[in-house]
């Protein structure tokens, strides 16, 4: 089983911060808000603190350990996926059951030079997997491979 590249670990502290501003944002917005209430139950900034805390804490640590339990493999079968910290997820996907991928990059992953691959299969329920924290080289790499198996498969 493969890791993810371990640039991932920035771009989803990067998302992460990100997210958690707006929620600093929004509960100091909420305690100004409410600044000139006569009755108050905590002093001003309490809770933006404790967001605050709560949000750098969640930013440093979830990365790294999302990271760690974070694996894929590709055979000749199929494309092998496990993830998860508390709620370990063990995902195979046949390769005769992929419709098509797609590579794709957002702003913050493609500075990094990352990208995320994105296997559509058939089926009803749970039809796209997402690989994410790739090179970008390694992503077409996947791709690539995984579509000449399709096409050997499609002649036969």
């Amino acid at each position: 089983m493969h890791p993810l590249d371990p640039a991932v670990i920035t771009v989803w502290r990067i998302k992460l911060g990100l997210t958690a501003a707006v929620v600093v944002a929004a509960v100091l917005g909420y305690e100004l808000f409410h600044l000139f209430d006569e009755v108050r139950r905590f002093p001003f900034g309490l809770f933006t603190a404790l967001v605050t805390v709560a949000g750098l804490l969640l930013t440093l640590a979830l990365p790294r350990l999302r990271h760690r339990y974070w694996r894929y493999a590709l055979d000749e079968e199929a494309l092998y996926l496990e993830r998860g910290l508390f709620n370990r997820v063990r995902t195979l996907v046949p390769l005769r059951r992929i419709q098509h991928l797609d590579v794709s990059q957002d702003l913050i992953e493609r500075e990094f030079d990352l990208a995320r691959l994105i296997v559509h299969t058939a089926g009803p329920r749970s039809s796209e997997v997402v690989l994410p924290g790739l090179r970008f080289e390694e992503a077409e790499h996947l791709r690539e491979a995984i579509k000449r198996y399709i096409m050997e498969e499609d002649v036969v």
